[in-house]
């Protein structure tokens, strides 16, 4: 019998604007603008301000009917 491969998934709360748009596809400066303009939910943790991919994720979810 062959063994069993497991796969871990690795929930991310939050990442860099950086990761997010390499991630998406988007421009920095894009993710940035939308930070800016509230349509892109962020949370400030010391310096940084990261995308808050948690939250992006249970929006999602709530607009849709996952039945």
């Amino acid at each position: 019998m062959d063994e069993q491969k497991q796969i871990i998934l690795l929930a991310t709360p939050v990442m860099t604007q950086e990761r997010f748009a390499q991630l998406t596809g988007l421009t920095e400066g894009q993710v940035r603008g939308m930070i800016e303009k509230g349509h892109l939910p962020s949370i400030k943790i010391g310096k940084p301000r990261l995308v808050n991919v948690a939250l992006i994720s249970q929006n999602a979810m709530d607009a849709e009917e996952w039945t």
